[in-house]
């Protein structure tokens, strides 16, 4: 019983995890201006996600090796350094996007500006971080979480054209309002929001903090297989509550409380209550990951001393990383820079970054050395190999739709 209460715990964290403040958005806004016609960005994001963490996750039991030991291993000092900058950029971009998320979501229940909860959310991560253990960061609000679960209840509640929301998903097509650019800025976003680097640094460092080892293959295996895919169903889900309410209405989505829109009309305040529980959850969790995910990469990278269980004296540098994170995530945020922009601007040079993070991986989940009889199969390098190739295309054109689109405007 222990075991499976331990399973359950971990695929309520890759759910929470998985769902953060770029997939909300994304998920919301592609919803509200092409119906359910990017419903395949989704997908091939989160198949490509659950392929990749498996062997990050493989790589942390079986060698204990976390992702940016085996990037300074594998790329080199010099291409790894290059590695590590825009690693640390993208983190602290998400980690400002996270903590402007938190605040959008604490302005929905108060009515005070989220810039003035700024410094209290930040003081509140760094607390979480501090004082609570690893596992109750994971669990905690990963159960919290769940509260976005409320999203496919509203979908079935609503006065749903099943026929033409399934009809929009299986024949994707391009808006007569929209252009062809703006189309594929998002699908590059959606695809980005889904495979960001930061979770499979998280993922594969958190193993090996937990000490995973061969006997937990099953529970890492069952957190990726089911517990990624059941977080894209859960994008899926608001993606098609937007296109119900907000695309007829010709909203756009510029806020936390747009997002949550089609919650309140099906529901009420109760649907609503629960799915502002749900984005601070998801945001506040992705942000103590994005801020602990610089902080093992820096250190993996230096050879320093690293780990959440470790006290500050004994990994003063790994501690310090952290907390330059945080202010320096906290001072972005409070230049008055739209957290929604932030947010675009993440995941879509998240997805330019992808292939810097996922290249090592599928080379070291093939190597004998490390992983003995653990090593790729035919199936998981056709997967491996098929979803590098379609995140270094996406790499390839981001920066130009970014521009060309003026971030999807």
């Amino acid at each position: 019983m222990k075991r499976i209460f331990a399973v359950a715990l971990g695929l309520v964290t890759a759910i929470g995890g998985f769902v953060d403040i770029g997939n909300l958005v994304t998920s919301g806004v592609t919803g509200a201006r092409f119906s359910m016609s990017l419903t395949w960005a989704i997908v091939v994001g989160t198949i490509g996600m659950t392929v990749y963490a498996e062997m990050a996750g493989r790589v942390a039991a079986v060698a204990g090796r976390p992702v940016f030991h085996v990037v300074r291993e594998r790329l080199g000092v010099r291409f790894g350094l290059f590695n590590l900058l825009a690693c640390c950029l993208l983190n602290l971009l998400t980690l400002a996007a996270e903590i402007g998320g938190i605040g959008m979501a604490l302005e929905l229940v108060s009515d005070v500006s989220y810039l003035l909860w700024v410094p209290l959310i930040a003081l509140a991560l760094w607390g979480a971080l501090w004082r609570l253990p690893f596992k109750v960061i994971e669990n905690l609000f990963g159960v919290i979480g769940l509260s976005l679960l409320v999203f496919i209840v509203a979908l079935f509640w609503l006065p749903v054209d099943w026929g033409s929301l399934t009809s929009s998903a299986l024949h994707p097509s391009v808006p007569p309002t929209e252009a062809y650019t703006t189309y594929f800025f998002y699908a590059v976003s959606l695809i980005g929001a889904c495979l960001v680097p930061y979770q499979i640094i998280f993922f594969s460092s958190g193993g090996v903090e937990e000490g995973w080892t061969r006997s937990s293959m099953f529970q890492m295996r069952l957190n990726t297989i089911v517990g990624f895919p059941l977080g894209g169903v859960l994008s899926i889900a608001i993606m098609a509550t937007s296109a119900v309410v907000l695309q007829p209405l010709g909203t756009d989505v510029g806020h936390l409380s747009q997002v949550g829109l089609p919650v309140a009309l099906a529901l009420g305040k109760v649907g609503l209550a629960f799915a502002i529980v749900g984005f601070f959850a998801a945001t506040f969790a992705a942000g103590a990951e994005a801020t602990l995910s610089t902080g093992y990469a820096v250190s993996q990278y230096f050879g320093w001393a690293w780990g959440k269980w470790l006290r500050p004296s004994s990994a003063p540098q790994f501690h310090v990383i952290c907390l330059i994170t945080m202010i320096l995530g906290t001072m972005l945020v409070l230049t008055t820079i739209d957290p929604i922009t932030i947010t675009l601007v993440a995941v879509v040079l998240g997805a330019a970054a992808i292939p810097l993070t996922f290249l090592p991986v599928l080379v070291i989940a093939n190597d004998r050395d490390y992983l003995g009889d653990q090593v790729n199969g035919r199936f998981a390098n056709v997967m491996g190999v098929v979803f590098l190739a379609v995140t270094v295309v996406v790499s390839v054109v981001t920066l130009p739709l970014l521009f060309w689109t003026r971030g999807g405007a």
